[in-house]
């Protein structure tokens, strides 16, 4: 389980928020078997997502994050639940491009840069709340920081890693985001300015033996800060058969005959854990009767 810590200054100046995501983002390489580069891509999504879900106040509410730069992952999307339970996955999960000049893994290159970022809020009301920007470099911090700012109008720092093995599993991965609220003033902004200016990346100083609190209080220094939340969060995926059952409903009646018609069973895999659930012509046909008998009553 992944560790997730909330906190605010004592000020009311800055709420900030820190995640070490490493067995979330090592559940999402071993389901989806992705390549290294996509695997920090996805990473990097889930990370920021996670922090985002817990930003939401119901426990039932979501938030759907979505990049498509067009690159050769193609669309990468994560949903994260309020509590920070996270799930997502990358429509080309092996993609083989050069290293950075540095060595470092190219997730823009990945990810693309010609596109947008999309986040849906399911609040639980009539219509959900829909936020697009352009993308900002694709390498996902920067464009998650671009859409607080543009879109929600909010000050944003957000940092993000994920550094991953020879072997291609996961060592580290975590970030953080560090936001400023009305009370802010210009020395508040320049000392975080200057305090980020010193901070080593996320997942060095995780590697190094530090921990998300550490990160925080390096990232916040000179404020005093009171800890608001500490948490376990997880790669957690709510599929089942009911829920899949639903979809197909969704389908309507002409295309679940065509189905039933052309093949010997319908299989419907999860997206975000690959979990599969198979149909016998007999239970899609039940499904047909149930939809008939729902139009005429």
């Amino acid at each position: 389980m992944g560790n997730l810590i909330r906190c605010i200054t004592s000020d009311g100046a800055v709420m900030a928020t820190a995640v070490d995501s490493t067995d979330v983002v090592a559940s999402a390489e071993q389901i989806h078997k992705t390549s290294a580069v996509v695997t920090a891509a996805l990473g990097r999504l889930l990370t920021a997502a996670s922090m985002m879900g817990n930003f939401l106040k119901g426990e039932k509410d979501t938030v759907t994050v979505k990049i498509d730069g067009g690159g050769p992952a193609g669309a990468l999307t994560a949903v994260s639940d309020s509590n920070g339970n996270v799930r997502g996955y990358a429509v080309n999960p092996i993609v083989e491009i050069p290293l950075k000049p540095n060595g470092k893994l190219d997730v823009s290159g990945a990810v693309g840069t010609d596109g947008s970022v999309f986040v849906m809020k399911d609040l639980g009301l009539k219509e959900p709340y829909n936020g697009f920007v352009p993308i900002v470099s694709g390498e996902i911090a920067e464009d998650i920081t671009s859409y607080y700012a543009v879109s929600e109008q909010i000050p944003t720092v957000c940092a993000l890693g994920v550094l991953v093995n020879p072997d291609l599993t996961v060592k580290k991965a975590g970030g953080f985001i560090i936001q400023l609220l009305p009370a802010a003033d210009n020395e508040t902004i320049d000392k975080i300015e200057e305090n980020l200016g010193r901070l080593a990346p996320v997942t060095e100083q995780l590697d190094s033996g530090k921990d998300i609190l550490d990160i925080l209080k390096g990232a916040l220094d000179g404020f005093e800060i009171e800890v608001l939340e500490d948490k376990t969060v997880g790669y957690k995926c709510p599929c089942s058969r009911e829920r899949t059952e639903k979809a197909l409903i969704s389908l309507g009646t002409d295309e679940l005959e065509k189905m039933a018609e052309e093949l010997p069973e319908v299989e419907v895999k999860c997206s975000f854990c690959g979990e599969s659930y198979r149909f016998s012509k007999d239970e899609i046909g039940k499904i047909i009767n149930f939809l008939k008998n729902k139009k005429k009553s």
